[in-house]
């Protein structure tokens, strides 16, 4: 599995007064089981990317390839890629219409021509992947709270299998609790099906703990692409554009300044605790 963005480039209100450049000129590949972390201040071109990995956005120029078939091809089957590549919105209400929500799950593999047993199947499987109590599958969607409606939204595109799932700010608005369960879902089915994820966040702490690959969009362009540990190592960088590296990384750097010999390119909390409790060692406990 693979997409690629080959020389991408969008605009918004192309032709007016309005004109806006929302990409410029993007290349970029991603390859099956990659976990991704796509981040940028608003504005920066992070959701129109996205938006243009299941062709819900077309390139005003350059190319889109999905397991090597250009996406905007005449006869390209946009459905079936759509079923590949899952987006869950930002809101999860753009994604609820349903009477309960187990209709709701139901409407994705529903639509890929199923039989009925088969798409109730996928739809019990997705909900107790995202971790959704039997009693909520016949309530309205618009009843259940914010992590409850998110968790429905990502069924819903759990439901059709897709072979990448993209999640534009999951956690939004949930608790630190809600935020972790909801996450550490997402890993653990990304360990256990091989689906590539690609998660895009505000914080950094989220995408430091999970991802093993970022992006950082700004101004359309891709600013930097590289390992969590590469990329945060540009936190002055980062900052000059809004952004900034997980508090942990602040904190070794503290540390580092005030003499204590320790790797300040950590990005976990795990990782920071074994790093000092090493050189409180060496240092025989002082700082």
């Amino acid at each position: 599995m693979s997409l690629i963005l080959d020389h991408v480039s969008y605009l918004y209100e192309a032709g007016t007064a309005m004109e806006y450049t929302a990409l410029r000129d993007v290349c970029l590949k991603i390859s099956k089981g990659e976990f991704i972390g796509l981040i940028g201040h608003t504005g920066s071109g992070k959701s129109t990317l996205v938006q243009h990995l299941n062709g819900l956005l077309k390139p005003v120029s350059g190319n889109v390839y999905f397991n090597g078939a250009d996406i905007h091809d005449s006869d390209y089957n946009k459905k079936e890629l759509r079923s590949k590549v899952g987006l869950v919105f930002q809101y999860p209400e753009h994604q609820l219409f349903e009477a309960d929500v187990f209709s709701d799950v139901c409407f994705g593999p529903k639509n890929l021509g199923l039989d009925k047993k088969e798409t109730e199947l996928r739809a019990y499987a997705a909900l107790k992947q995202v971790g959704l109590e039997d009693e909520y599958f016949y309530q309205s969607p618009f009843d259940l709270s914010g992590g409850q409606k998110r968790r429905v939204a990502i069924a819903g595109v759990l439901a059709m299998q897709p072979e990448v799932l993209v999640l534009d700010e999951p956690t939004a608005g949930l608790d630190p609790k809600g935020r972790d369960e909801i996450l550490d879902r997402i890993a653990k089915l990304r360990d256990e099906t091989g689906m590539t994820v690609i998660l895009v966040s505000h914080s950094m702490e989220d995408v430091a703990r999970y991802v093993d690959r970022i992006i950082v969009m700004n101004k359309g362009q891709i600013m930097f692409d590289d390992k969590p540990r590469e990329v945060f190592r540009h936190y002055r960088e980062l900052e000059a554009v809004g952004l900034a590296a997980p508090q942990i990384t602040y904190i070794m750097q503290a540390l580092k300044k005030k003499g204590l010999d320790v790797d300040t390119d950590i990005t976990s909390v795990e990782e920071a605790k074994e790093a000092i409790l090493k050189a409180l060692k060496r240092n025989g406990g002082a700082v």
